[in-house]
Protein backbone atom coordinates (compact mmCIF):
# COMPACT_ATOMS: atom_id res chain seq x y z
CA UNK A 1 0.00 0.00 0.00
CA UNK A 2 1.28 3.41 -0.77
CA UNK A 3 -0.69 6.74 0.11
CA UNK A 4 0.03 10.10 -0.37
CA UNK A 5 -1.59 12.37 1.70
CA UNK A 6 -0.95 16.44 0.76
CA UNK A 7 -0.89 18.84 3.49
CA UNK A 8 -3.63 21.19 3.89
CA UNK A 9 -3.11 24.42 3.04
CA UNK A 10 -4.40 26.79 6.06
CA UNK A 11 -5.66 30.60 4.78
CA UNK A 12 -4.19 31.45 8.37
CA UNK A 13 -0.78 30.96 6.90
CA UNK A 14 -1.53 32.28 3.05
CA UNK A 15 -3.67 35.33 4.20
CA UNK A 16 -0.33 36.97 5.83
CA UNK A 17 1.87 35.88 3.71
CA UNK A 18 0.20 37.20 0.55
CA UNK A 19 -0.50 40.90 2.63
CA UNK A 20 3.31 40.74 3.75
CA UNK A 21 4.49 39.88 0.09
CA UNK A 22 2.06 41.88 -1.56
CA UNK A 23 2.85 44.98 0.68
CA UNK A 24 6.23 44.48 0.23
CA UNK A 25 5.99 43.91 -3.84
CA UNK A 26 3.28 46.68 -4.33
CA UNK A 27 6.02 48.96 -1.85
CA UNK A 28 8.96 47.92 -4.81
CA UNK A 29 6.93 48.39 -7.73
CA UNK A 30 4.96 51.86 -6.87
CA UNK A 31 7.89 54.13 -5.14
CA UNK A 32 11.25 53.92 -7.14
CA UNK A 33 10.87 50.86 -9.07
CA UNK A 34 13.65 49.27 -8.14
CA UNK A 35 14.17 45.91 -10.46
CA UNK A 36 16.98 44.11 -7.94
CA UNK A 37 14.23 44.06 -5.18
CA UNK A 38 11.74 42.50 -7.74
CA UNK A 39 14.90 40.00 -8.61
CA UNK A 40 15.28 39.14 -5.08
CA UNK A 41 11.10 39.18 -3.75
CA UNK A 42 9.87 37.27 -6.86
CA UNK A 43 12.16 34.09 -6.09
CA UNK A 44 11.39 34.34 -2.65
CA UNK A 45 7.31 34.01 -3.62
CA UNK A 46 8.31 31.30 -6.16
CA UNK A 47 9.97 29.19 -3.41
CA UNK A 48 7.60 29.73 -0.33
CA UNK A 49 5.16 28.31 -3.39
CA UNK A 50 6.55 25.54 -4.04
CA UNK A 51 6.85 24.46 -0.16
CA UNK A 52 3.59 25.20 0.23
CA UNK A 53 2.81 22.69 -3.09
CA UNK A 54 5.38 20.31 -2.34
CA UNK A 55 4.88 19.36 1.46
CA UNK A 56 3.18 15.65 1.44
CA UNK A 57 3.43 12.60 3.60
CA UNK A 58 3.57 9.12 2.14
CA UNK A 59 3.05 5.81 4.07
CA UNK A 60 4.54 2.91 2.10
CA UNK A 61 5.09 -0.07 3.37
CA UNK A 62 5.86 0.25 7.23
CA UNK A 63 7.33 4.02 6.91
CA UNK A 64 5.70 7.66 6.84
CA UNK A 65 7.88 9.98 4.26
CA UNK A 66 7.80 13.21 5.24
CA UNK A 67 8.12 15.85 2.24
CA UNK A 68 8.26 19.65 2.03
CA UNK A 69 10.04 20.88 -1.04
CA UNK A 70 13.78 19.79 -0.85
CA UNK A 71 14.64 20.92 2.47
CA UNK A 72 13.00 18.81 4.64
CA UNK A 73 12.80 14.93 3.77
CA UNK A 74 12.09 12.44 6.51
CA UNK A 75 11.05 9.10 7.29
CA UNK A 76 10.02 7.41 10.16
CA UNK A 77 9.33 3.63 10.97
CA UNK A 78 5.53 3.27 11.38
CA UNK A 79 6.29 0.76 14.49
CA UNK A 80 7.96 3.35 15.94
CA UNK A 81 5.20 6.06 16.36
CA UNK A 82 3.90 6.20 20.01
CA UNK A 83 1.27 8.93 19.29
CA UNK A 84 -0.76 11.44 16.88
CA UNK A 85 -2.17 14.71 19.05
CA UNK A 86 -4.12 17.07 17.09
CA UNK A 87 -2.61 20.71 17.74
CA UNK A 88 -2.35 23.90 16.74
CA UNK A 89 1.32 24.26 17.55
CA UNK A 90 2.91 27.32 15.83
CA UNK A 91 6.29 25.69 15.75
CA UNK A 92 8.31 25.65 12.79
CA UNK A 93 7.12 22.38 10.98
CA UNK A 94 6.92 20.52 7.84
CA UNK A 95 2.60 21.88 7.98
CA UNK A 96 1.13 24.52 5.77
CA UNK A 97 -1.58 24.92 8.18
CA UNK A 98 -2.32 25.34 12.03
CA UNK A 99 -4.63 22.40 11.69
CA UNK A 100 -1.87 20.35 12.56
CA UNK A 101 -1.33 17.21 14.05
CA UNK A 102 2.00 15.87 16.55
CA UNK A 103 3.22 12.23 16.22
CA UNK A 104 5.78 11.25 18.57
CA UNK A 105 7.78 8.35 17.95
CA UNK A 106 11.02 6.73 18.70
CA UNK A 107 12.29 7.66 22.37
CA UNK A 108 11.73 11.11 22.88
CA UNK A 109 11.16 12.50 19.01
CA UNK A 110 8.61 14.44 17.20
CA UNK A 111 7.24 16.19 14.25
CA UNK A 112 4.39 18.12 13.37
CA UNK A 113 2.60 17.79 10.35
CA UNK A 114 -1.20 19.20 8.78
CA UNK A 115 -2.44 16.54 6.39
CA UNK A 116 -5.11 17.46 4.55
CA UNK A 117 -7.70 14.36 5.20
CA UNK A 118 -6.22 13.79 8.89
CA UNK A 119 -8.83 11.00 9.81
CA UNK A 120 -8.11 9.07 6.86
CA UNK A 121 -4.16 9.72 7.80
CA UNK A 122 -4.71 8.43 11.08
CA UNK A 123 -6.57 5.47 10.32
CA UNK A 124 -3.69 4.20 7.89
CA UNK A 125 -1.09 4.83 10.50
CA UNK A 126 -3.38 2.72 12.86
CA UNK A 127 -3.77 0.02 10.51
CA UNK A 128 -0.54 -0.38 10.68
CA UNK A 129 0.29 0.29 13.97
CA UNK A 130 -2.62 -0.51 16.29
CA UNK A 131 -0.85 0.92 19.35
CA UNK A 132 -0.63 4.19 18.58
CA UNK A 133 -2.29 6.42 21.00
CA UNK A 134 -4.28 9.08 19.53
CA UNK A 135 -5.27 12.33 21.48
CA UNK A 136 -7.99 14.69 20.01
CA UNK A 137 -8.55 18.12 21.25
CA UNK A 138 -11.37 18.67 23.10
CA UNK A 139 -14.63 20.37 21.08
CA UNK A 140 -15.60 23.77 22.47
Amino acid sequence: MKKIYHSKIGLELVIPLVLIFGAVLAQTITEKPSWIGIAILLPVILFVVYMFLTTTYTIARDELTIKCGFLFNKTIDIKTIKKITETNNLLSSPATSLDRLEISYGKFDSVIISPKQKLEFINDIKRLNPNVEVNFKKKK
